[in-house]
């Protein structure tokens, strides 16, 4: 995924669905600079961590 698309997904109303080593996530922030989001799965909603964009996948 793009740094673009993320923040598109991050700020979007609507749910869209997002995935991280095949486990859906919820995108909180996305720091352009630095390329990452912090994400949380649906599953673990306390456990943040920072990946690079790159390696979100936007489901079909």
């Amino acid at each position: 995924m793009n740094i673009g698309r993320a923040i598109e997904i991050m700020q979007a109303g609507d749910i869209i669905d997002v995935s991280y080593q095949g486990e859906s996530v919820i995108i909180q922030t996305v720091d352009e600079k630095e390329k990452t989001a912090r994400i949380y799965t649906k599953t673990n909603p306390d456990k943040e961590i920072d990946v690079e964009v790159y390696h979100l996948i936007e489901e079909q």
